[in-house]
């Protein structure tokens, strides 16, 4: 065996024992024979098709084929509701505190974050011209700023948006990342509409606060949130009227970027001290964060695992008479 074939045979580990079985001398027969002359490593492409296809069918053998269909539907909501956040964050931003408030800015913008809205609404224009590929790279690229903007604003010392604005933003995107690569006509235009719409909601919430640092501005976030839940149950309830079950995947997607969301609130009420203060303390926002980041994430495994055990197949039980004293006894084959 050579070593190329080797380290097929190991990325063939991500598909079920029976199926590695019965088709991995083929799957990687097929994958050696479309290397090149002289491949010592699987090319990279290939090794992301091989954990896909393992991926997809340890879910199909779990009972849970269409997980991956929701992970989409989930993805398509988060994108929605990442690039309509964006959009009334961008117009926030655009009315710095007053020079005699002597509070920091950046520049003519409240703060750094502007670059982190501008690139989501980079991402919308871009999954509008060119979905699949590129939109996924505008996501990363949105992604990446929104990480980025806490240390680089700690350097330059200037503000960033808060991390409770920050975290959901993170949230959605990393969801955001499962966007299918073709969509019909009609949802392609979605995002500009959502932002439009989200720019309509900014300049109306623009004469009342002065910046998104302000805490009412944290009411935008779990309206945002119960919008979301809203959405993911009516599609959810609609698809599973025709044995259609990617709302509920979708819905268990979700819930880390919906706690997200809701962190503030829910920190509010963890802390206990706020007694009509604007703010929570920074030692409840960060516990309520791990939580959610910990509890979203950890309910996914155990929801295929239950459905694993509900559709398992009940074993047969059968009845044997004894021709001599004609006492039945059950057995299971």
């Amino acid at each position: 065996m050579s070593e190329l074939e080797r380290r097929y045979h190991r990325l063939l580990r991500a598909y079920p024992a029976d199926y590695r079985r019965a088709r991995g001398a083929e799957i990687v027969g097929t994958y050696l024979d479309l290397a090149g002359p002289g491949r010592r490593w699987p090319s990279p492409a290939d090794a992301a098709d091989l954990l896909r296809g393992g991926l997809r069918q340890r879910l199909r053998a779990a009972g849970a084929a269409d997980l991956i269909p929701g992970v989409r539907l989930a993805a398509v909501l988060a994108f929605l509701t990442a690039t309509a956040l964006a959009a009334v964050w961008s117009v926030l931003e655009l009315r710095p505190p007053r020079a005699e408030w002597g509070v920091p800015s950046a520049g003519p913008f409240v703060s750094l974050g502007i670059g982190v809205w501008a690139a989501w609404l980079l991402a919308a224009v871009v999954y509008a011209a060119a979905p699949g590929r590129w939109t996924r790279r505008a996501v990363a690229l949105a992604l990446l700023l929104a990480v980025a903007v806490v240390p680089v604003a700690a350097l330059a010392g200037l503000p960033r948006p808060p991390l409770f604005v920050l975290l959901p933003q993170v949230g959605l995107g990393l969801v955001a990342l499962g966007l299918p690569e073709r969509l019909p006509p009609l949802l392609q235009a979605a995002p500009l509409l959502v932002v439009a719409a989200g720019v309509l909601a900014g300049v109306n919430l623009l004469p009342q606060y002065a910046s998104y640092y302000d805490w009412t501005a944290s009411g935008i976030l779990p309206g945002a949130a119960v919008v979301l839940l809203v959405v993911v149950l009516l599609l959810g309830t609609g698809l599973a009227l025709r044995a259609d079950h990617r709302g509920g995947w979708a819905l268990a997607v979700l819930l880390t970027p919906i706690g997200l969301l809701f962190l503030h609130p829910l920190a509010g009420a963890i802390d206990g001290n706020m007694r009509g203060a604007p703010n929570p303390g920074w030692y409840a926002l960060a516990a309520t964060a791990v939580v959610i980041g910990l509890a979203g994430p950890a309910l996914l495994p155990l929801t295929i695992a239950l459905r694993k055990r509900l559709r398992a197949p009940k074993p047969t039980v059968t009845s044997d008479r004894c021709p001599t004293c004609g006492r039945t006894t059950e057995r299971v084959p």
